[in-house]
């Protein structure tokens, strides 16, 4: 089904992705979204979410989202963890989505498309926990819950065994 006729007041439960794109420092790459966006216009939230197409993978998805809605092109994409979420933005629209999380590589800055992505910022990963926890309603609440599960699984057991 095209995008506009999924997310409504009842989407049904489908296929997304949802990435996070890290410099060669180790910041994350976040994205503001488009006030004109159906769903959670104007939040800040990861690098990119999306839908795969038919037969398409989460991460081919997510190459090609991030080059249609941030110009990025030079990225390595692995997936990190499973996830499954269901939220309710303020205009009632719901996102219901098997979602797996996403990280990836990159040395590129954004060009983004404005339809899709009113602002973007490098931010060091710690900073970032940080601030999801202080300023709850400015960020996007699957990019909150998946940040601590990157954190959690991901990350924090990486760095432990000297891994990035």
């Amino acid at each position: 089904m095209p995008k506009d006729e999924v997310h409504t007041k009842d989407t049904p439960l489908h296929r997304g992705f949802s990435v996070f794109v890290f410099n060669g420092k180790g910041d994350v790459l976040l994205t503001k979204r488009a006030s004109a966006k159906k769903t959670f216009p104007g939040v800040w939230t990861n690098t990119a979410c999306g839908h795969p197409g038919p037969g398409e993978s989460a991460a081919d998805a997510a190459i090609r989202r991030l080059k249609e809605e941030l110009g990025i092109e030079d990225v390595y994409i692995t997936e990190a963890a499973p996830y499954q979420y269901r939220f309710t933005d303020s205009n009632g629209i719901v996102e219901n989505e098997i979602c797996p999380i996403l990280i990836g590589y990159s040395t590129q800055d954004p060009r983004p498309n404005s339809n899709e992505v009113e602002d973007w910022k490098w931010m060091k990963w710690e900073e970032f926990l940080k601030e999801t926890n202080r300023k709850t309603e400015i960020y996007s609440p699957w990019c909150k819950e998946e940040s601590v599960i990157l954190e959690t699984k991901y990350l924090a057991p990486r760095r432990d065994l000297g891994l990035r």
